[in-house]
């Protein structure tokens, strides 16, 4: 254990890292030194709370969580990342706030953190505003940190916007690197990111975008498959292309389900609203035109529905290849097949709703492990709050490591 923490600890300390008082928040903005960085401080501290030691690099202060829009994991992964560092989390209620009475960004953004180390936004209701809500913030703290109002400059954390969910795809990478062995391991071998049906509209592009553009700098066969019309944003067709042809991978995009998902190892089945529709809902929302709304919604509700043979069956993941691992827990036979991976919830057929996403008995097998997949989530959040708090983030994690102490009386989980 103390010999791989090292090696983790000496490999952190030769990145070359540029984030400290900067902000997390799209991860083609990161560079391969960063994202490595990244995944090895996740993988760090995952190592030290397994083993039940202190993990508590601050002694005080505040995580700020803005969600305004709803979340299960990463709300309570953004709270457990923050415990984790010996951070107190404040949830900012905009409903609560003076933002109602016309209190502005810059405003709000320096009032939460005068004692504030970071602040996680999830914002990704409205294409184009999202990414741009939490730049705007960052731009307020710089002002207020180089005027002196602020003794420290909080970063901000991407928690998910319009255009990309870092904390999602990275722990979607970490979970691939676990399972396979390495991040070498995943050069060569084919993802699909597949469009699947859902029975609500309006679910983001941010999941999709993330996986594309990352899985891409990792030397992957990333496999884009949706039916017609169900285009992402184009800027992030084009990075993903870019990526890909940097890293020796490949990036494709085709209407077949059945071609994506032959001979994949893993699969990533998840429903999104078309890019254009995403734009008019933005302006129909914005403009308050409520009927218009609601008639777009029955517009993509029919059309979601005549692409309901988009589902992750057992047929189709017959015609995956697995060649790989098995995961702790799991049935071997499971490993002869591709890896089924998702964001949660999925939409199961038969048990979440009529036609879904995923066919039950394959939702079954996989739970467990996407559960696991989930589970990273808390590292990685913790790992970027510590990339963007410490100027040397490896010496930070070493004191952990040669400090001693245990958490809670010294249990410890077995390393899953």
């Amino acid at each position: 254990m103390e010999e791989k923490l090292t090696k983790k600890l000496d490999a952190l300390a030769t990145r070359t890292i540029d984030l400290h008082n900067r902000d997390y928040l799209l991860t083609w903005e990161r560079s391969p030194d960063e994202l490595h960085a990244t995944l090895l401080a996740a993988d760090v501290l995952r190592d030290l709370y397994l083993s039940g030691r202190r993990t508590r690099l601050f002694d005080g202060g505040l995580a700020v969580s803005n969600f305004r829009d709803n979340s299960t994991r990463t709300r309570f992964s953004f709270a457990s990342a923050a415990s984790l560092l010996g951070l107190s989390t404040q949830d900012l209620d905009e409903s609560r706030s003076q933002i109602a009475h016309g209190e502005t960004v810059r405003e709000t953004a320096n009032m939460i953190s005068f004692l504030s180390e970071v602040i996680g936004i999830r914002d990704y209701i409205f294409l184009g505003e999202g990414h741009k809500y939490m730049v705007e913030v960052g731009a307020a703290l710089d002002d207020g940190y180089r005027a002196g109002v602020l003794p420290q400059r909080p970063a901000v954390i991407n928690l998910q916007c319009d255009l990309d969910h870092p904390t999602q795809s990275l722990a979607d990478l970490m979970h691939l690197q676990q399972v396979f062995g390495s991040l070498e391991a995943l050069r060569g071998r084919k993802i699909a990111m597949t469009w699947a049906h859902s029975p609500s509209y309006g679910k983001p592009l941010s999941v999709p975008q993330g996986i594309i553009t990352l899985m891409t700098r990792f030397g992957m066969n990333v496999v884009l498959a949706h039916p017609e019309g169900y285009d992402l944003v184009p800027d992030t067709l084009e990075l993903a292309g870019k990526f890909a042809r940097q890293s020796g991978g490949s990036f494709a995009v085709t209407h077949d389900l059945a071609a994506a998902f032959r001979d994949a190892h893993v699969v990533y089945p998840k429903s999104w609203a078309p890019y254009r529709v995403m734009q008019e809902r933005t302006r129909l929302l914005r403009g308050g035109e409520n009927e218009q709304l609601a008639a777009l919604e029955k517009e993509c509700l029919a059309q979601n529905l005549r692409c309901r043979d988009w589902e992750c069956t057992e047929k189709l993941m017959a015609t995956t290849r697995g060649d790989r691992p098995v995961i702790a827990g799991e049935d071997s036979r499971n490993a002869k097949q591709a890896l089924y991976m998702h964001c949660l919830p999925a939409d199961i057929t038969d048990v979440t709703c009529k036609v879904g996403e995923v066919s039950a008995s394959v939702f079954e097998r996989y739970r467990l492990a996407t559960y696991r997949e989930a589970s990273y989530k808390p590292f990685i959040i913790a790992a970027m709050i510590v990339l963007t708090r410490f100027a040397k983030p490896a010496e930070a994690l070493r004191t952990l490591a040669a400090g001693g102490g245990m958490r809670r009386g010294g249990d410890s989980h077995p390393r899953a």
